[in-house]
């Protein structure tokens, strides 16, 4: 198969003028979108009610079409689901994405449209094996197969015609048939509801396959990836898989895994990042090493950005490409080809560059901590735990923090709840690692912490190995597209992630 690399290179490689034509362009590419979208869905119930016919420019759509959160295109999405065509798209839409997110405890379910499927997530993955293949022509990824550690298939049959189920699921089951031939393992094992069995089966079946490529959420492949080492006697997976050379990730962030992956892996391999979400696939690394996704902005999604300082404003407002600012944080609004419109995703992102755009994931709207004006993201707490694990020697599993709030005795303070792979040192050097990597992130932090005035020293509790995963499964949210929030303004998610510890 290795002698077909070259050709298989050389073709994958004939769509770099397509992807140049809109990196090149993405203003002009994205007012195609747009326009194609409300001529589209004009005649469908949601574009009657906001005359789509009568929108003429940008301006007009963001007058009359209000941003939208999840509960106010619910409605229409249950009678979509209950079998109304014409809805919010015209095209008849099957399949509805499930994603419980991690700020709720309900369930979302996300149109996914014929087009969405093609012109969006299937398009996206050509031009991320693309972009792959153009920083790296010599690679053999694909003389081997991808192994994809799926959510659970959970796919249930509304009426004759409507199903839904994980995003993957849904993307595996409508995937064309050549795409078997790629992957590992077996549909039937990949989409599996109980995932002790799940492990120990993919790890049975992956074992003696020629896996080049990796994907999925890192927890969960860093359990396969042990089992797989218990069952062969290996001392690193490249010695199982000699031929690895891609991970691909996303979802969550990999800074605190990194370390992790390189020690058992054994060897170097290429890390990129996606970001793919129920809603569409929205940016990927084309550089790999540097920091930021490339934004698609050709794949049926027309995206504003809204300052997340005007959050919870009637009439928030957004801008577009050609107004967006380096390292500001912003809320993404999307417009899809699966009849989301003016939708809030709710992740936060910051672009990276501007030329061309790039992103990266900054956190959640509703994931921070902001009890004593720290103004707190997701971002600066990765990137701090990483810095603390290198300066003391450990590897986390997962983490989440909360609030201490005032009492009459103490200042505040950050509550973290850590799961450790590998111990600290020292548990009072990490955490002195930890806070002072935070005072270098955030300067609102900095202040703050300031002789302790409104903060005082994070106080970082370990927990049992399993107690995230403990607390998920009883969520019913255990599996590869479900994550622990990593912050909250609230103690909430602290409170009960705690009872769900098993001290030694």
């Amino acid at each position: 198969m290795r002698l077909l690399s070259p050709a298989i290179s050389r073709l994958a490689r004939l769509r770099m003028w397509r992807i140049e034509s809109w990196i090149n362009n993405p203003a002009a590419a994205q007012r195609e979108v747009l326009q194609d979208l409300v001529t589209t869905a004009q005649y469908t119930q949601f574009g009657q009610h906001y005359k789509f016919g009568q929108l003429f420019n940008l301006r007009d759509f963001k007058n009359t079409v209000p941003v939208h959160e999840y509960d106010d295109l619910k409605p229409f999405i249950e009678r979509m689901m209950a079998g109304e065509e014409n809805i919010l798209w015209p095209t008849p839409v099957k399949w509805f994405a499930k994603s419980s997110g991690t700020t709720s405890d309900k369930s979302k379910f996300i149109p996914v449209s014929e087009e969405s499927l093609n012109d969006g997530h299937y398009k996206a993955s050509k031009d991320v094996l693309t972009l792959y293949y153009n920083n790296f022509p010599a690679s053999d990824l694909l003389t081997g197969k991808g192994l994809v550690i799926g959510g659970s298939h959970n796919v249930h049959q509304l009426n004759d015609e409507i199903q839904f189920g994980d995003l993957s699921a849904v993307l595996m089951q409508n995937a064309p048939f050549w795409s078997n031939w790629i992957r590992t393992p077996d549909l039937s094992i990949a989409l599996m509801d109980e995932w002790e069995s799940k492990i120990e089966k993919m790890a049975l079946s992956t074992i003696n396959e020629n896996v080049t490529s990796i994907s999925g959420v890192p927890t969960w492949n860093i359990v396969l990836f042990r089992r797989i080492l218990e069952l062969t006697g290996k001392q690193n997976i490249s010695e199982v898989w000699p031929n690895l050379e891609l991970y691909l990730h996303g979802g969550v962030s990999f800074v605190p895994y990194k370390e992790q992956f390189q020690q058992i892996i054994g060897r170097n391999i290429n890390y990129l990042e996606t970001y793919n979400a129920s809603e569409g696939f929205f940016a990927a690394q084309d550089k790999p090493g540097e920091e930021g996704m490339l934004l698609f902005s050709d794949h049926g999604i027309f995206y504003e950005f809204m300052p997340t300082e005007e959050y919870g404003n009637r009439f928030p407002k957004t801008v577009g490409l050609d107004k967006v600012e380096l390292n500001k944080n912003y809320a993404i609004i999307i417009s899809t080809n699966g009849g989301l419109w003016r939708y809030l995703v709710g992740d936060t992102v910051q672009f990276t560059s501007l030329a061309p755009f790039r992103i990266k994931v900054s956190g959640r709207l509703k994931h921070f901590i902001n009890a004593f004006g720290e103004e707190l993201i997701v971002d600066n707490t990765d990137k701090a735990i990483a810095i603390a694990c290198e300066q003391t020697g450990a590897i986390v599993n997962d983490y989440t923090a909360a609030p201490v709030y005032f009492s009459h005795n103490n200042t505040g303070a950050h509550e973290w709840l850590i799961e450790f792979e590998k111990d600290p040192v020292g548990l009072n050097d990490f955490v002195y690692e930890l806070d002072t990597a935070l005072k270098n992130l955030n300067s609102d932090y900095e202040a703050k912490r300031h002789k302790n005035i409104a903060l005082r020293l994070p106080f970082v509790q370990p927990v049992s190995k399993g107690t995230f995963n403990r607390w998920l499964e009883s969520k019913g949210k255990l599996g590869g597209q479900h994550k622990v929030p990593r912050l909250s303004n609230d103690r909430s998610y602290v409170d009960e992630i705690r009872t769900f510890n098993t001290p030694a």
